[in-house]
């Protein structure tokens, strides 16, 4: 991959354009958004404004005959990406590298279905983006955290990819076991993420109340026991070790799931605690917690105030 190498985005939300901009800050040529449709013409009509600073970052359509990406980020809803996933045709050839910072556990091997193992594991850790319309605020990034199944050696495009985030003033982690890493994120969603829908609380609320806290804990260690069965070491203490995070995210920030709910957009509850009923039930593992949760988001879709 040559530096700084090009990058091209599909899904410029609160996460994708806040990363996006970070890529244009490194430098303008080296990235593009991939949309279709009603989107491509809004993105390039009104471009994104982050934190404050108006982004003309190029668009390109699936058609588009611009050389294949050396780095190609998802960051879509999870009921988007296998309507999404032909956008991509164009910006994938031999050398390119597929990163998803999806929610869930599913999305790599999707992705992996249709382009084949160009595809690393990730997550995004601690990133506070917010977005209304176009208009994209966050005050930490966060990091990316990526690779292999196993990194005990790194493979050659997790290097390429390092050296992206480097240039780009991204942080990123290279754990050994990135599958506990997925599960330990997934752990966060199902928590915090599910806890805030139901409540309408942003992150504050958790700082402060134990009675939160109770929620979303309650819903974090079904997971624990749900990965323990599935033979993935994920332990208590990866639930105490999320407080200092959440707790350095602004107060009146919100999880993307309470987001999506002030909104009335659909949310990602059936890849959080459908997931979670439905692996309770493969590994006889009990989730009343999460299976009360899934009904009780899955109303306020249907009803919202």
């Amino acid at each position: 991959m040559k530096a700084p190498g090009t990058v091209s985005i599909l899904g410029a939300g609160a996460m994708g354009a806040a990363y996006a901009s970070r890529f244009y800050a490194m430098d303008p040529a080296s990235v593009s958004v991939v949309a279709q449709g009603e989107r491509y013409e809004r993105l390039q009509r009104d471009g994104l404004t982050v934190n404050g600073k108006h982004y003309d970052i190029p668009v390109l359509a699936p058609d588009d005959t611009a050389p294949p990406s050396d780095l190609v980020l998802v960051a879509l809803k999870h009921h988007d990406l296998l309507t999404s996933l032909d956008l991509l045709q164009n910006r994938v050839g031999p050398n390119t590298v597929i990163v998803s910072v999806m929610n869930g556990l599913d999305s790599e091997a999707i992705i992996r279905a249709a382009y084949g193992d160009c595809v690393l594991n990730a997550i995004s850790v601690g990133i506070d983006a917010q977005r209304q319309g176009n208009v994209i605020n966050f005050s930490k990034i966060g990091k990316v955290v990526f690779g292999e199944a196993n990194n005990k050696v790194l493979s050659d495009r997790v290097r390429r990819v390092q050296v992206l985030f480097e240039q780009a003033s991204i942080p990123y982690e290279t754990p050994v076991d990135m599958i506990r890493q997925l599960w330990w994120k997934f752990m966060i969603n199902v928590g915090i993420n599910q806890a805030s829908a139901v409540l309408r609380a942003p992150y504050g609320v958790f700082h402060t109340s134990q009675h939160a806290q109770a929620i979303m804990e309650a819903a974090m260690r079904e997971v624990i026991a749900v990965a323990q069965a599935s033979h993935v070491n994920l332990v208590a203490d990866d639930l105490n070790n999320w407080y200092p995070i959440m707790r350095s995210l602004h107060p009146q920030g919100r999880t993307s799931m309470l987001q999506d709910i002030e909104a009335g957009r659909k949310t990602e509850v059936d890849i959080f605690a459908g997931k979670m009923v439905a692996l309770g039930r493969q590994t006889g593992v009990p989730t009343p917690v999460n299976e009360l949760l899934l009904h009780a988001i899955k109303v306020i879709e249907q009803c919202p105030q």
